[in-house]
């Protein structure tokens, strides 16, 4: 049976997106921009559950609407009901489901798919550009505040106001806070503590993946009270035109009130060292976004604790999370033919 977004819900984002600009406010000129244009598509696989068991309940997270990445045509394939959420903080939305243990006993996939057309998010660091995001409204508190794994007082605040010593505008801080983090971190997968996105950890150890470096990031940039906000989903690679996407990818917005939101990519920074200064302003169209912010709170809400990140499919069977979902992710770019396999687990 294949579900798709009512007509109703699509009215309802396009109004959320524009409420996100202000009232009046006139979008950027995209003519132009760099964008890639492809298809993405998401396989959740669910396994038999055992007899004992009553209810699995899933949230499959969407694709993020914004101004820099359009989505349309999407479909969600499913034996089961579902109905598509917001949850308030961050906006981001989500198909929810519940499978009733007794009347489903073998295993099923979901199907997410959907057309990206992704634009290259360029800011011009002067005030009042007019591509720089100037029309977004002033952003919450939540941005200025501490979440669970990223405090913004205690070693944290200490190394950020050791490290932005001496500049006196917001932009240079943030510039002396970015040029540290590539400078002090390492990317890899070395040991078990990488990728929680632990700022503290981080800081000590010094190494990690893009949800360590961003992590570090937004701690230190919220500790000099400039509002920072975490973005995650997947890249795409930028030399192939169809193929698996075997993990996340996440990056980070600042917030300055002469020039709106800026962009940062630290550690595509760290990897690429010419792009240094790129990164610093910019994030590329090779990468879908699809949820923002930590501590996330979901709707219906979870009996878990609030979710770290929200970028692979989130279940609890009877109350507790399950873990037994396995993921397949794949793209294809516009008029490129497909592999003839070109989807793999997805993991980090």
């Amino acid at each position: 049976m294949v579900r798709t977004l009512k007509w109703g819900a699509i009215l309802l984002a396009v109004v959320c997106i524009a409420g996100a600009y202000g009232i009046g406010a006139a979008a950027p000129d995209l003519h132009g921009v760099p964008s890639r244009n492809f298809e993405f598509h998401v396989v959740v696989h669910v396994p038999a559950l055992p007899a004992e068991n009553h209810e699995l309940r899933i949230w499959l997270p969407l694709p993020y609407e914004e101004r820099y990445q359009a989505i349309t045509n999407l479909k969600i394939e499913t034996p089961v009901r579902y109905r598509i959420y917001r949850e308030p903080e961050y906006n981001n939305r989500y198909a929810y489901m519940v499978v009733d243990a007794d009347k489903v006993k073998t295993p099923f996939d979901i199907t997410l798919s959907f057309h990206a057309q992704r634009l290259e998010h360029r800011v011009a660091l002067t005030p009042s550009a007019g591509s720089g995001g100037g029309s977004f409204l002033v952003p919450t508190q939540r941005f200025l505040q501490a979440d669970r794994l990223v405090p913004i007082d205690g070693q944290i605040g200490e190394l950020s106001d050791q490290e932005a010593q001496g500049a006196l505008e917001p932009l240079d801080k943030v510039k002396k806070i970015y040029n540290y983090v590539i400078a002090s971190m390492h990317y890899d997968h070395d040991g078990n503590q990488w990728g929680r996105g632990d700022a503290l950890w981080a800081c000590d150890s010094h190494h990690g993946n893009c949800t360590d470096f961003h992590s570090l990031f937004i701690g230190m940039v919220r500790a000099q009270s400039i509002p920072a906000r975490f973005e995650i989903g997947f890249q795409v690679p930028p030399s192939a035109h169809d193929g698996p996407i075997t993990s996340y990818h996440c990056w980070a917005q600042f917030y300055i009130s002469s020039i709106g939101w800026i962009p940062i990519d630290a550690s595509e920074a760290w990897k690429h060292k010419e792009l240094h200064d790129y990164y610093f302003g910019s994030i590329d169209q090779n990468r879908i976004m699809f949820s923002m912010g930590r501590d996330i709170r979901l709707v219906p809400a979870q009996q878990g604790e609030p979710l770290n990140y929200f970028v692979y499919p989130y279940a609890e069977l009877d109350g507790k999370v399950f873990s037994g979902l396995t993921n397949d992710y794949s793209f294809l770019d516009d008029g490129a033919a497909p592999a003839e396999k070109n989807s793999t687990s997805a993991g980090r």
